[in-house]
């Protein structure tokens, strides 16, 4: 691949990795099935969670809390070119959430996920889109409530 080329696929998968995130906390979670191939997945094998399909994920993404906030901070995104049409990624997220939230400002908390992805992407017709997308949760606790005694 020219180096541009390299470049522009490396972009094009950091793009998918923060519109995913966006799509997820600001817009509409069920669109980040648009994100991935026909038969992407998205699994959490500690979980054994495994959804697989357009069809699968928008209902699985769409299905969030509607009174959910929030937040995932995304960084040490590092994507690896392996050919013209398939890349590899690993970035580390941090997730602040509560439920319940209706309106204003959320006193601050400690976050409720610690981990990274780890994703594959194909490009299918000069459109790079995320293949699977695993995630690895080392730090994780319960949603908040902002109401609630402990929040």
């Amino acid at each position: 691949m020219a180096p541009i080329e390299h470049l522009l696929a490396e972009r094009a998968c950091e793009r998918l990795i923060l519109d995913f995130v966006h799509r997820l906390d600001l817009g509409d979670p069920s669109s980040v099935a648009e994100l991935f191939t026909e038969e992407g997945v998205w699994q959490w094998p500690e979980d054994g969670r495994l959804v697989k399909g357009r069809d699968a994920l928008r209902a699985y993404f769409g299905s969030r809390p509607a009174d959910r906030l929030s937040r995932r901070m995304m960084s040490n995104v590092l994507v690896t070119v392996e050919s013209p049409d398939t890349a590899r990624a690993i970035s580390y997220f941090t997730t602040y959430r509560v439920d319940g939230y209706d309106g204003g400002i959320v006193p601050p908390g400690p976050p409720v996920q610690v981990g990274h992805y780890e994703d594959v992407f194909h490009r299918t017709d000069g459109t790079w889109l995320l293949a699977s997308r695993t995630l690895h949760l080392p730090f994780g606790g319960p949603t908040r409530r902002p109401n609630s005694p402990s929040a």
